[in-house]
């Protein structure tokens, strides 16, 4: 008897003589919500003084994603913190077992401890929620333009703090997607586009906000513009709307050079008349068609990688409505308006 408990004492003593790395959970959430953004914080002390980092794994984590590869540390004494952001993505979900072990020239035994289950709270929203869960949203900028005889498209970015934007979703819309995003889930952003009903006069949506408890409306009204459908300025077109100005300068130009030949009678003054009357001609020159090749994609804006939403069958002959640096904004064939690049067109 006495012997078996001196083995179990020795066995005792030599785990607590080999753990280098004391390990426990600081701070956990008391509950989330699916799809909110939360952190953990461990908190770690290690008996050896000669490592580089600690290293950590985390295992036994349904409906949690961890997000960070790196924690956020901060020193207090002897102790670290290392803060992890995870996302809840569903409503069973558990906080993850975390082994940690040293990174030194030495091995040394890891530390393990578990993880426990999550109050998730799921999110009982209007028809108009947005599905984004954040601190903050902010509307950044809008545009909309016509689409097509019955929709329009609105055109719009985001600001975000602490919040998912992939998930981003809208019910009762025609349309729907996402055309650039920040993957940065502190402070990310997004454009995004939905083509609505042309009869509704303003887009409201709905976020929660962690901070207030409360869901929070965004409203987007909507006036429609004959302009790029973009929201960023370096995509904005070639402004034709003062073409008419321009003619009438020209045409005065061209009318007191004509006074002048006539009163002073030096062909000389010819040129008052010929360069005014050129660009008289150039700027009357209607729209002009361009050639669109075999299997072009059809744009929704003019940005790298954004949606497309029709492919040509066959070459056409298009109206072209402006130009951007590496696209062409086109009237289709069913009237709808849509960006090819540049190196698309052809020649009949």
């Amino acid at each position: 008897m006495l012997k078996s408990f001196l083995i179990a004492f020795v066995f005792i003593s030599s785990l607590f003589a080999n753990k280098v790395i004391y390990l426990s959970y600081d701070k956990t959430p008391q509950r989330v919500i699916k799809g909110e953004i939360f952190t953990i914080t461990l908190k770690t002390l290690s008996t050896v003084r000669d490592f580089d980092d600690i290293h950590y794994e985390f295992s036994n984590h349904p409906g949690v994603k961890i997000l960070d590869e790196f924690p956020q540390r901060e020193e207090k004494g002897k102790y670290l913190y290392d803060t992890f952001h995870l996302l809840t993505t569903s409503t069973y979900a558990r906080l993850p077992d975390v082994n940690a072990s040293l990174i030194a020239q030495e091995e040394y035994n890891s530390t393990i401890i578990s993880g426990k289950k999550l109050n998730v709270i799921a999110l009982n929203p209007k028809r108009n929620f947005s599905n984004i869960i954040a601190n903050q949203l902010v509307l950044v900028d809008y545009k909309t333009t016509s689409y097509d005889n019955r929709h329009n498209i609105v055109v719009f970015v985001l600001a975000a703090q602490n919040a998912d934007l992939k998930t981003i979703h809208f019910e009762n819309v025609f349309k729907q997607g996402i055309e650039s995003l920040e993957e940065d889930y502190e402070n990310p952003k997004v454009t995004y586009f939905v083509v609505i009903d042309k009869r509704k006069e303003n887009f409201t949506f709905s976020y929660f906000n962690l901070l207030k408890n409360q869901f929070v409306n965004l409203n987007i009204p909507i006036v429609v513009i004959d302009d790029s459908v973009t929201t960023q300025s370096d995509l904005k077109p070639h402004d034709q709307s003062h073409d008419r100005i321009k003619m009438y300068i020209a045409a005065s130009i061209a009318l007191i050079g004509i006074l002048l030949l006539v009163w002073r009678r030096k062909y000389v003054y010819l040129v008052l008349v010929i360069f005014p009357a050129a660009y008289i001609a150039y700027l009357a020159i209607p729209q002009k068609e361009i050639c669109i090749k075999k299997g072009s994609q059809i744009h929704l804006l003019p940005v790298e990688n954004g949606t497309i939403f029709e492919t040509t069958k066959t070459k056409l002959l298009l109206q072209k409505e402006g130009s951007v640096k590496h696209f062409i904004k086109v009237k289709l064939q069913n009237n709808k308006i849509g960006w090819v690049k540049n190196e698309d067109t052809c020649t009949y």
